[in-house]
């Protein structure tokens, strides 16, 4: 990793008898794309409030650029933060919006104009200097926040879910246009979200957390195919987890293995067939099909088919079908504490369904 930009050494936040975060040690590279994601309640938006200063640790400390700003108040840190709220004054212009900051600061009229001209060029709103923010949508509003960030030059962005008010075809546009901004500046990006979709899109690493502690810590492959623990292989996208009997029926021993939907192959007679089962159930979704397979040996997989030449109907009609089901063993993940992580092909292999 290059010079960190971020830095927290055993951070811990409590409220009262609430331990929120839990003993949190995290090194976010300069320049990096950093998303902190997991569910309501984790502990990523209180890590964050703690590196903008808005919370002070219990214990531990936190470092920007290697200075210890433990303590420091947010105004003299060299951050800034977008909300997912926007908070634009509606009575200014989009240009007095970006420059706001620049006003309290006390930088000259000159300067201001030049700096926030610049800012909204960055997040291609020039041509909206004059409009209220009334008179934009949401994404270019969104535009306007990270512009009057940015026009201050800060060494970190936080940003707090700042997608999350979208519909969800503007969000998808705007993840691509946020990555691309961040490439543009060339500054630290630390975003936080609960969307798995949204991270795996837009971050060089991604830090994942549960119950106030960090489960795993990687690039969003490395997170994606080679989960650390079951919690991450459940909440990072879509897995079928086998654990005890089930486990013991498929892969012929005691563990906990996780492996995607779309890694498993559906037919009447697949080689070499990992298991056997009946469709319970088929989830329509257009450009892909959900298959919920009921194992003979106990247990339930979710198998995801790209719809090539399935209509609904023909789709639909799979239900109560007896079907094989294959993988390549490099797919299936041990999630055992003795081996979290590795492919139940390194070294085991499964068994053959009967």
């Amino acid at each position: 990793m290059t010079h960190p930009a971020v830095q927290l050494d055993d951070v811990v936040k409590s409220f009262g008898p609430v331990t929120a975060v839990a003993g949190v040690d995290l090194a976010i590279a300069d320049g990096e794309f950093f998303s902190m994601l997991g569910p309501s309640g984790s502990g990523k938006t209180t890590v964050l409030r703690m590196i903008a200063g808005f919370e002070q640790p219990t214990s531990g400390r936190v470092l920007l650029d290697d200075r210890d700003v433990t303590g420091v108040p947010p105004f003299a840190r060299d951050v800034n933060t977008v909300f997912q709220d926007y908070a634009l004054f509606p009575h200014m212009d989009v240009r007095a919006n970006v420059e706001y900051g620049l006003r309290v600061k006390r930088v000259g009229r000159a300067e201001r104009r030049e700096r926030a001209t610049a800012a909204l060029e960055t997040v291609r709103l020039g041509g909206y200097a004059d409009r209220r923010p009334t008179q934009l949508s949401g994404g270019q509003r969104q535009r306007v926040a990270l512009a009057r960030a940015l026009v201050n030059r800060p060494k970190v962005l936080l940003l707090d879910e700042p997608l999350g008010a979208l519909d969800l075809k503007l969000r998808r546009e705007m993840q691509l246009e946020l990555k691309q901004i961040q490439r543009d500046v060339g500054i630290t990006f630390v975003f936080v979200t609960h969307d798995q979709e949204e991270a795996l899109t837009m971050s060089d690493r991604i830090a994942v957390f549960n119950d106030g502690r960090i489960e795993q810590v990687d690039t969003p492959a490395r997170l994606y195919e080679a989960p650390a623990t079951a919690f991450v292989a459940g909440f990072v996208g879509t897995s079928n987890l086998l654990r005890g009997s089930d486990a013991r029926a498929v892969f012929g021993r005691d563990g906990t293995f996780s492996i995607r939907p779309e890694k498993i192959h559906l037919d009447d007679d697949a080689e070499p067939t990992k298991a056997r089962g009946t469709v319970r159930a088929v989830v329509y979704l257009g450009s892909v099909n959900h298959y919920l397979v009921d194992l003979d040996g106990g247990g339930t997989l979710t198998v995801l088919r790209q719809n090539l030449r399935d209509s609904t109907d023909s789709a639909l009609d799979q239900e109560g079908r007896r079907v094989a089901l294959s993988w390549d063993d490099a797919h299936v993940i041990d999630l055992d504490d003795s081996g979290a992580g590795q492919p139940v092909g390194a070294g085991t292999e499964t068994q053959e369904a009967p």
